[in-house]
């Protein structure tokens, strides 16, 4: 198996690209060790000491490491050992059903709804995609479009110009009752959040 790598507007977060296909659709978003319950890969990759995020898509995996102290030259090695193994192994990349897709249009979604999604699914997530992230509707409320950024969008810098810029533009054009876009988190962000900063805090006091 030759994998590639790409990188992503994240510094901290890079590409993997396998050279087979990795999901059949969709994506899905493994914030933290806790929430990697129902993926054998990504499970193995948090084992990995400085992995700090999972992301898989259709035909590559994103890792987003701890911090810039974390050196990509010392980690890529053990995530193409991982990723090699696992898919020498056999073992199914997701166990149990894959959650249904934030996208698809249900039939009580009002038509400006229904509108949003689509746009999301066929001009703005294939973009992110490629930069080895995700953009999940969450809602919408009173003109504001309710998004989570997902992979290496996560803890991107530029990721609030792409929110503003790209993806509320976007949008506004398109559909004259969206006010503005929204970023938001959910519970499992939060949770990753707060082990996030217990394990910097670790870090400091070992320096």
């Amino acid at each position: 198996m030759f994998i590639q790598t790409q990188e992503t507007p994240n510094p901290n977060s890079l590409k993997f690209l396998p050279g087979r296909g990795v999901l059949e659709t969709g994506t899905m978003d493994f914030p933290s060790v806790r929430s990697a319950h129902g993926s054998p890969i990504a499970k193995r990759l948090f084992r990995l000491e400085g992995v700090k995020g999972v992301f898989l898509g259709s035909d590559f995996i994103t890792i987003t490491k701890v911090d810039e102290r974390v050196d990509w030259q010392i980690l890529k090695p053990e995530i193409f050992a991982v990723i090699m193994d696992f898919f020498a192994s056999g073992q199914p990349v997701i166990t149990g059903e894959p959650p249904p897709a934030d996208t698809e249009v249900f039939e009580d979604d009002d038509e400006t709804v229904a509108m949003i999604k689509e746009l999301l699914d066929t001009r703005i997530r294939p973009t992110v995609q490629e930069d080895g992230g995700d953009i999940v509707f969450m809602g919408f409320e009173e003109g504001i479009v309710r998004l989570k950024m997902q992979g290496s969008c996560t803890s991107c810098p530029s990721s609030v110009v792409t929110l503003k810029s790209g993806v509320q533009n976007m949008l506004q054009f398109y559909i004259p009752e969206v006010l503005g876009v929204e970023q938001v988190q959910d519970e499992t962000d939060e949770i990753a959040e707060t082990e996030f900063t217990k394990f910097e805090e670790t870090l400091k006091e070992k320096e």
